[in-house]
């Protein structure tokens, strides 16, 4: 997996963002294999960018933790069902790579050390929690519905406790 992290918050540097990115993506893709290289692009960006962002594409103009912006027609009925795509669709592969490209992950560094200080836990498992929370939007999970919440929230957990970010 070409995992690519783009930071732009000087004051986020005392994490280490790819190392933790690195180990939630690996229990991912355990969990929902590729048969393709993967490319996978995560910002970690200021307030003003994921506002802007949030504004642009979802119409809500304000800072949030994470947004997701999948490549994919993935839908939870049917994760990961690579049918679906052409390997000379020109919109999903690379080019120069040819890795599939699987999203891009926005997370706003000031709501990782805020909802870590309000939750109870660390930067880094907040940081973690939202990598995982973000490649499930990837593969089409949402938590619109109780549902689909739950389910959602039990794979997150689950995904966390793998790569060692569990709740404690």
């Amino acid at each position: 997996m070409n995992f690519t992290l783009y930071t732009e918050c000087e004051t986020a540097f005392s994490l280490d963002f790819t190392t933790i990115a690195n180990a939630v993506a690996d229990v991912f893709f355990k969990r929902f294999p590729c048969p393709y290289d993967v490319q996978l692009s995560l910002y970690v960006v200021e307030d003003e960018t994921i506002r802007q962002a949030n504004k642009d594409m979802r119409g809500i103009d304000k800072v949030t933790d994470v947004l997701s912006f999948p490549n994919l027609p993935f839908d939870p009925e049917h994760v990961n069902d690579f049918e679906l795509i052409e390997e000379d669709d020109a919109d999903v592969f690379d080019p120069e790579s040819g890795e599939l490209i699987y999203g891009e992950i926005m997370i706003c560094a000031s709501k990782v050390f805020l909802q870590a200080e309000e939750y109870g836990h660390s930067p880094e498992r907040e940081f973690a929690f939202l990598t995982a929370h973000s490649l499930l939007h990837l593969t089409g999970f949402d938590h619109m519905e109780e549902e689909d919440r739950l389910k959602m929230e039990s794979m997150q957990e689950d995904i966390l406790k793998e790569a060692g970010y569990e709740r404690g």
